[in-house]
């Protein structure tokens, strides 16, 4: 069951002090409910228990009943399997955890929550319990609000800039029914970015619409707008905020393209902290700031105040190719990796340290403390729990999310695999969520990992399977090698000789 929270990125505090003792034991109930769900006739019935009722969710419904509320209608054949069906799983996931059936309901009482599981689910019951797994719609849609944005960054995957054109960007009430039609697909999360989101005048309108339709609203921002007023409307409607900082002054103001981003953008983190805005702070590791990079995370905690560093991969696509020269080798990632891990599980560092390195859960499976996830977002609970020590879910979230968990959406409700690949699989001016990630051919290639070059020969390919975005940045390929990795340097070396 655990695998089940954790993938919908939400997991209570409470659960998740009782799991890094219990590894060895939910294990075993994880792997009863996981041949459980993953055989045909139990999938058929959880099949017949997903799907619409005339008041939402069946499985939301069945949810709600558990945890003792009233639902509406009379409950059918299918109201009374889904029942079942939640009962069963939910029940094991408390023996799992350890704690009781009451805590586990309290955790439930949470819509997010509630939505994560049923995104899982519906997955279960489409997909199967394949490796690495694939969600019913993507949990998290990175939304590039806008292609305005006020600084001219050299990394930039979105070629934003101060004088960007709009003019075939969604409007208020195009951006509203999106939302309509992600909440119908089952997304869990929204993350607003850019672009700079905060350019946008409409952008609290849209995301509080989000809001009140049950989402997780995050929101990527290079924090030079955040005044305190700001931060304080920022607060009422975002659950997180992840701003950039890529690195000491010199550097930052350098990388951003803008004398006196640094200063702002601290300025942004302090007020965020300041009224206790859920704050992660975002860096982009390249030559610019390699050296750095362990300083900039002593200066976020002890400077800066916030708690959350997530470590960037450099991709080199659209503006970001201009600096292709400053990426980091495979050995060099590779320690800074370990340095990033090394300083997470120990027990004095009060820091939550990610990246979007899908090489990341190899580390931390050569660690032998568990896989871990990283994301544009998730609650303070979902990051404890990745520092558990069980390795159950390592090759169910797979490393690289994109097409399966995760799905990017350009300003003109253009659909990528990932706001780092440039495709254009589908438009949500004309075609729905739902129809363009079941239906999508680029998906399927995503996420057929054993034909991945390179990568698909790896021992390791469903806990990482390696970056798509840079696999495709480097050589046109979303089935190619990612150069990143210690394990693909021909592949390197080849990339190197194609720069130079």
């Amino acid at each position: 069951m655990i695998f089940l929270l954790r993938l919908g990125g939400f997991v209570t505090s409470e659960v998740t002090e009782k799991t890094i003792d219990m590894s060895k034991r939910h294990e075993a109930v994880a792997g009863t409910v996981e041949r459980w769900l993953g055989n045909p006739i139990s999938r058929a019935l959880l099949r017949l228990a997903t799907g619409q009722t005339g008041h939402g969710s069946r499985l939301d419904l069945a949810l709600r009943k558990y945890i003792g509320e009233e639902v509406p209608g009379n409950l059918g054949f299918r109201d009374k399997l889904a029942s079942m069906l939640v009962k069963f799983v939910i029940d094991r996931g408390a023996e799992s955890f350890g704690v009781s059936r009451g805590k586990m309901r309290d955790s439930l009482s949470d819509p997010i929550v509630r939505r994560g599981i049923v995104n899982v689910l519906e997955g279960i019951a489409r997909y199967g319990v394949k490796r690495p797994f694939t969600s019913i719609a993507p949990f998290l849609v990175v939304w590039n609000y806008t292609r305005l944005c006020n600084q001219r960054c050299k990394h930039c995957y979105e070629g934003a800039s101060p004088n960007a054109d709009t003019s075939d960007e969604l409007t208020t009430e195009e951006a509203k029914r999106v939302v309509d039609d992600l909440r119908d697909a089952g997304v869990v999360a929204i993350a607003f970015s850019g672009g700079e989101p905060l350019m946008r005048k409409d952008i609290y309108e849209v995301a509080g619409y989000a809001k009140e339709q049950g989402f997780y609203v995050a929101m990527a921002t290079n924090g030079t707008l955040i005044t305190k007023d700001v931060a304080r409307r920022i607060k009422q409607v975002f659950d997180y905020v992840e701003i950039s900082l890529d690195g000491f002054e010199k550097t930052h103001d350098e990388f951003r393209g803008v004398r006196g981003s640094w200063r702002r953008t601290c300025e942004g983190i302090r007020n965020c902290v300041a009224e206790g805005v859920d704050t992660c702070v975002a860096i982009t590791a390249t030559h610019y700031n390699l050296g750095e990079i362990p300083d900039m995370i002593d200066f976020v905690e002890k400077d800066l105040g916030a708690r959350r560093v997530i470590v960037f991969n450099y991709v080199p696509v659209r503006t970001g190719m201009g600096i292709i020269k400053e990426d980091l080798t495979p050995q060099e990632r590779w320690h800074l990796l370990e340095d990033l891990y090394s300083r997470l599980i120990d027990k004095d560092n009060p820091m939550t340290l990610y990246s979007t390195a899908p090489q990341y859960a190899v580390i931390s499976w050569q660690f032998a403390h568990g896989p871990v996830i990283a994301t544009h977002f998730t609650s303070e609970g979902a990051m404890k729990a990745m520092r558990g020590k069980t390795r159950a879910l390592a090759q169910f979230l797979g490393g690289c999310g994109a097409g399966r968990l995760y799905l990017g959406l350009e300003p003109n409700g253009d659909v990528e695999p990932c706001v780092f690949i440039p495709i254009t699989i589908g438009n949500l001016r004309k075609q729905s969520l739902r129809e363009i990630w079941h239906n999508s051919e680029v998906l399927k290639k995503i996420r057929n990992r054993d034909e991945f070059e390179g990568c698909g020969d790896c021992q390791y390919k469903y806990i990482c399977g390696g970056c798509r975005a840079r696999a495709y940045g480097y050589f046109g390929d979303l089935q190619g090698p990612d150069p990143a990795c210690p394990h693909n340097m021909k592949y390197w070396q080849k990339a190197q000789e194609q720069i130079s």
